[in-house]
């Protein structure tokens, strides 16, 4: 049985999500949604497999962005494409500046006196399943992401965090995080068709 078929991931009621205010793209009001969505009252715990096609079910996805100011005060931005071993197989070949994944039942056994500490554990999981960072950097919770349009945005719901890095010094530990590197902002930006759609949205939102 595979990784997804038995995977229990966190989930909201997609009722809740409109309960409080649904919304179409990018929402910067993360303190109106997060401390209710990751409320261990509203969240369970389900197969991914059977909510990947439930749209009655959110699951919650942290999407990571590493952002770089070089010396001349260009911003850079980590993108990548997205191999065909790379989980969600509705996005591959397309890229993203996005890192991150489910939260699993297995992060609950994070510390439980750290406030969200699942989603916290799932997120730092995550990225050192993916990526390898070797700078110091500053992070903020920025936004929220929701693509009712698309078949794989239906049943997701992206929480956006930026990593300030001092350095660019973001590499891929998976052989499916493809042609990955710092780009210039403008280049990406210049070139957004070729990006799956949350980096789409969160691009336009956070940069545009």
């Amino acid at each position: 049985m595979s990784q997804v078929q038995t995977e229990q991931v966190l989930v909201v009621p997609t009722s809740l999500f409109h309960a409080l205010g649904h919304f179409q793209g990018f929402s910067t009001e993360v303190d109106r949604y997060l401390s209710e969505l990751l409320s261990p009252r509203n969240t369970s715990y389900r197969p991914r497999h059977e909510v990947e096609q439930d749209p009655g079910f959110k699951q919650l996805i942290p999407y990571v962005l590493f952002r770089y100011r070089d010396p001349s005060g260009e911003v850079q931005v980590f993108q990548y494409t997205r191999g065909k071993g790379q989980g969600e197989g509705r996005l591959h070949s397309k890229q993203s500046v996005g890192i991150g994944g489910h939260i699993s039942e297995e992060d609950d056994s994070a510390d439980a006196s750290r406030e969200h500490a699942a989603y916290h554990e799932g997120m730092e999981r995550e990225l050192g399943e993916e990526v390898e960072i070797s700078t110091p950097y500053e992070e903020s919770c920025v936004g929220l992401i929701n693509d009712d349009l698309t078949e794989v945005g239906k049943v997701h719901l992206g929480v956006v965090h930026i990593f300030d890095c001092e350095q660019p010094l973001v590499r891929p530990r998976e052989t499916d995080i493809m042609q990955a590197g710092f780009r210039p902002l403008a280049e990406i930006m210049a070139n957004l068709d070729g990006f799956e759609t949350w980096s789409q949205i969160c691009l336009r939102a956070v940069f545009g």
